[in-house]
């Protein structure tokens, strides 16, 4: 059996977050509930940061494109200018030192 607890106190105390002098009633132990929620975000402390991400970076600006028409290939560019028409995504690329617009998939298929 649990021990007996003395829940019908009413003694004067002072609550521990702002120190208003408040008569007890039970258990408790701060003067308001704003307290008492105050109490325990001190308690609980801020949560831990999350894992930092970088920010996203638009897909466009580093995918090549290729019109189906002309079959010229574009960095970042989604129309093409010659045959006003929108142009397919090839994948992730760049420039390549040769001068040719090259996609991943390509630097990585003919090594």
């Amino acid at each position: 059996m649990p021990p007996p607890r003395n829940d019908a106190r009413n003694d004067e105390a002072a609550c521990p977050v702002c120190g208003t002098p408040f008569t007890r009633a039970g258990r408790r132990r701060y003067c308001t509930g704003a307290c008492r929620q105050a109490a325990w975000r001190r308690r609980a402390g801020n949560p831990p940061p999350g894992p930092a991400v970088p920010p996203a970076r638009p897909r466009r600006q580093g995918t090549i494109y290729q019109c189906d028409d002309c079959e010229t290939r574009y960095h970042s560019s989604q129309w093409c200018p010659d045959c006003n028409r929108p142009c397919r995504r090839l994948g992730p690329g760049g420039h390549c030192p040769c001068g040719e617009l090259l996609t991943i998939d390509e630097l990585l298929s003919d090594s």
